[in-house]
């Protein structure tokens, strides 16, 4: 269940509010006035989605190519292309 918290507790009580990010790993929910405003969550938990959402972005970039026809390479071709790169001969 989300932890939803007032605008005010940030001020007031944050060291609670960053007890809660890093302890549950998940984000806190900031109101305003009853309504919606603000997330807080750790560094760590952002990391961790940044990096899901570039994992997404390069999986949808590579069904996309699929889908328009376009050849890969093959796992052997691009291992060794990074070894000549590597190596200097690139």
């Amino acid at each position: 269940m989300p932890t939803i918290r007032p605008i005010s507790d940030l001020r007031n009580k944050f060291h609670e509010i960053a007890e809660i990010c890093h302890t549950e790993d998940e984000p806190v929910f900031i109101t305003r006035n009853g309504e919606g405003d603000l997330v807080v969550m750790s560094l760590a938990h952002y990391e961790r989605r940044e990096a899901l959402l570039d994992l997404y972005r390069k999986l949808a970039e590579a069904e996309a190519t699929a889908a328009a026809g376009m050849q890969g390479i093959t796992h052997e071709q691009m291992m060794n292309k990074l070894r000549e790169k590597i190596n200097g001969q690139a």
